[in-house]
């Protein structure tokens, strides 16, 4: 029978000590540690004190549970004295049964990793649904993880640790995250949709309006009308736009969502984790057949990014009325301009005025988000509450200098426009570090029709400056911009820069904080309060209504806007769950 945290809060220390049995390996110490921590109050809140145990030993502790581990598929497999739970593990990810190159490449990689770590290589390899990784997967990751440094690879080993055992005591406790599940997989099947000549080559892209960009829209609004949304559409910015009414038809609404753009080559739930996480509260609800006492609307936003068009938030910025009619005028890189792509896509520019909303009736504005940055994951948490979102600039900017050849102009005679906006790139670093808590980062940089033999004589490059106050940032942008002024005057260059974007910090609301902080502690997991670094689609809202953010743990330390952007099925389903509780108490 499963196991239930009664019976663990309740038994004897050598009792609930058998009861946890397997949970390490080898280590049965931490699980003894946790224990003398009770009462648990949720299988969350036993998972984060037994991480936190291994977190705050010695780094000889941490190596010693780390080499008490075995290899994958090691010579403890071949010989069959893999504990019950590793063989189960193992086994399920197909790794008894390699081929004979698999095997080879696999003993070779572990020879390496051993080489340079002084530990096995680790993997949680029922992988982040927990239905198992293939071994292609497997061996992908050991591949990339052998590049990493001794320390970053140390940390990552302990995380791929508390994963596996996160998922072994599901199994002892019967927990299913079905919830998590079925976000998961939602996610999965959004992401069969990508751009040409991404899509080829199994890559994550999806721009505005592309054929990707509608396909997906389409698939959001066929998925909320089968879990019971009273109306779907699409908009005329291509928002998908879904509204589950309220007990009382003249209610007030709460609004939440987020984007279904992606960065080039980006990953899986950046933006899609805000709009699939509500959706299934609303499938939920409906599926008992109850009515909050609000409407809630729920927008995929159709556009975030900023990468076909100079200009970013499109679909949030369009509810809040401030969308530019010269935006339809500008072209992308194909020369297809924003208004012939959206008649293309059956839109009806002229109806985006009517997007605006009316604040008066609405409550406020909510998102999950993922994390997108390495703070969670580093401290075992799986949710985050946000305090504030950095406010930003953006520039697109050109340095023109004179191309000459490379073989016979003099050092000192030179007008070489990349190399004024390296020297820049290294001052934005500085600059940024000054501050402590700013950000900045020259994204692109390109050197149009530049040639092996010839000194650059332009360079366009953009500029990303953020920081957590609007004065903060605007100091910084202000010296960015006098040193780049500085060097091109030094070296005889002159610049241009267009200001794309422009977005004020954006405090949390204290109210709405709260109930999201009440929401978490409702898991019984830990309380952890954050600003957000990037930019989302709550800071627009935030200029007309209240808003709020959860945050939602990533794996591979974090890393967004790139293919290893990942999150668990179990980080999914706390993060719906909390949504739930959230809709309960906001009335």
């Amino acid at each position: 029978m499963a196991l239930t945290l009664d019976q663990i809060n309740a038994a004897l220390p050598r009792e609930a000590g058998g009861l946890l049995a397997g949970l390490y390996e080898h280590s049965p110490w931490i699980a003894e540690a946790a224990l003398e921590k009770r009462p648990f109050r949720s299988l969350a809140h036993l998972k984060h004190t037994m991480a936190r145990i291994v977190a705050e030993t010695g780094r000889d502790a941490q190596l010693t549970l780390l080499r008490a581990h075995p290899e994958l598929a090691g010579k403890a497999m071949v010989s069959n004295s893999l504990t019950a739970e590793s063989t189960g593990e193992q086994g399920s990810a197909g790794l008894t049964h390699c081929t004979q190159p698999e095997f080879e490449q696999l003993q070779q990689l572990n020879a390496a990793y051993n080489a340079k770590f002084g530990f096995p290589f680790i993997l949680a390899v029922r992988g982040p649904r927990g239905t198992g990784l293939t071994r292609r997967q497997i061996i992908d990751t050991f591949v990339r993880r052998l590049d990493h440094h001794p320390e970053f690879e140390l940390a990552e080993a302990l995380r791929n640790v508390h994963r596996v055992v996160e998922l072994r005591l599901n199994d002892k406790f019967g927990v299913e995250p079905t919830l998590g599940n079925m976000v998961w997989d939602w996610h999965e099947n959004l992401a069969a949709y990508s751009d040409p000549g991404y899509a080829e080559k199994g890559q994550l892209t999806v721009t505005y309006l592309t054929d990707a960009h509608r396909a997906c829209a389409a698939q959001i609004a066929e998925t909320m009308r089968t879990c019971g949304f009273d109306a779907v559409k699409i908009d005329a910015v291509g928002n998908v736009v879904g509204v589950y009414e309220a007990s009382d038809p003249g209610a007030k609404t709460l609004m939440t969502g987020s984007h279904y753009d992606t960065v080039r080559n980006g990953g899986k739930y950046d933006g899609r984790l805000g709009i699939f996480a509500p959706v299934a509260c609303i499938a939920e609800l409906a599926r008992q057949g109850r009515r909050l006492p609000f409407h809630l609307e729920v927008v995929g936003f159709a556009e975030e990014e900023g990468q076909r068009y100079k200009a970013t938030f499109l679909g949030s910025g369009s509810l809040i009325g401030q969308f530019n009619p010269a935006w339809l005028e500008q072209k992308d890189a194909d020369g297809t301009s924003m208004r012939e792509a959206m008649l293309h896509a059956g839109l009806r520019p002229d109806d985006i005025p009517a997007l605006r909303r009316d604040p008066s009736k609405y409550i406020g504005f909510v998102e999950v988000h993922i994390e997108q940055g390495p703070v969670l994951s580093e401290i075992d948490l799986p949710l985050g509450i946000v305090t504030s979102i950095n406010g930003g600039v953006r520039y697109q900017c050109e340095v023109i200098g004179m191309a000459s050849h490379a073989g016979t102009t003099p050092m000192d005679r030179r007008a070489d426009a990349a190399v004024g906006v390296a020297e820049l790139a290294l001052y934005v670093e500085k600059r940024a570090c000054e501050d402590g808590t700013s950000v900045g980062t020259i994204g692109m940089l390109q050197v149009p029709n530049g040639s092996t033999n010839v000194v650059p004589g332009r360079c366009l490059f953009t500029l990303d400056l953020r920081a957590p106050t609007d004065p903060q940032r605007d100091a910084m942008v202000a010296d960015v911009l006098a040193e780049l002024q500085a060097i091109c005057e030094r070296r005889g260059l002159r610049f241009v820069t267009e200001l794309t974007m422009r977005a004020a910090a954006a405090p949390s609301d204290p109210g709405w904080q709260r109930r999201w902080e009440h929401a978490v502690d409702s898991l019984a997991v830990p309380l952890y309060r954050m600003p957000s670094g990037a930019g989302h689609d709550a800071m627009k809202l935030h200029e007309v209504m209240p808003q709020a953010m959860l945050f939602v743990r990533g794996q591979n330390s974090g890393i967004s806007h790139n293919p290893l952007e990942s999150t668990t099925s179990d980080d999914i389903e706390l993060a719906v769950r909390a949504f739930q509780h959230l809709l309960d108490h906001a009335g």
